[in-house]
């Protein structure tokens, strides 16, 4: 088995979705497979990040106590899903997987050993990805029988095809919607006139949807 590239290791808040203001140990991952316009997180395989063993980022993990859970984030945690298959066995702790959903098969690898799946819907006027919806359905269905819900980063430009869409992708598999909006620094890029209309709207279509923006940037932390 090769080492993995981990960006960064470290304790803090979680500051989006339903398990906000819980302690996690985050596990940052190299690399992803998309590129979204809102990303602001550095995730890539250059610059500094350190090399781990199956078993070395197992004793890591392991030595943490108080902690709610082990978030595996990135970037796209499923890119390395052959060294997570063997490293989630290892742990002591509930797995939070933090993830674009667009790679169901990958996910099927880990998915026995998962107990929360913090997933995405990315709309093409937020992300700049278009067809996503195809990869999400699918990815959805792999998470049958997990605790799954999804995150909604929208920002002035979402549409009402979008909001219909995906409200309708997360009433199929029955999974809690998270609207985000999008952030600039420790702001709201949109009015919260504009934020409760988006909501109001998810609402006319599914009713399990609420607004929680990115608490850890009103905290200052990561």
């Amino acid at each position: 088995m090769n080492n993995i590239k981990v960006k960064e290791i470290f304790e803090s808040i979680q500051g989006e979705g339903p398990y906000i203001g819980y302690k996690q140990l985050f596990v940052r991952l190299c690399n992803c497979n998309l590129k979204c316009n809102y990303c602001d997180t550095d995730f890539l395989s250059e610059g500094d990040y350190n090399e781990y063993s199956v078993y070395e980022l197992a004793k890591i993990i392991n030595g943490y106590e108080n902690i709610h859970s082990v978030s595996f984030t990135g970037g796209e945690p499923l890119l390395s899903s052959d060294f997570l298959k063997e490293l989630f066995p290892l742990l002591n702790k509930k797995i939070y997987l933090e993830t674009n959903a667009t790679l169901a098969e990958k996910f099927l690898e880990v998915k026995s050993y998962v107990d929360i799946v913090a997933a995405d819907i990315k709309l093409e006027s937020a992300s700049g990805i278009k067809g996503t919806l195809e990869f999400h359905d699918k990815f959805f269905a792999a998470c049958k029988g997990i605790e799954t819900f999804a995150k909604v980063v929208f920002n002035g430009s979402i549409t009402d095809e979008e909001i219909k869409k995906s409200a309708n992708l997360a009433k199929k598999y029955g999974i809690e919607l998270i609207l985000q909006p999008e952030m600039t620094e420790n702001s709201i890029k949109t009015n919260i006139d504009f934020v409760v209309n988006v909501l109001n709207k998810f609402l006319l279509n599914y009713e399990n949807v609420r607004v929680i923006p990115q608490v850890h940037k009103f905290l200052n932390l990561k």
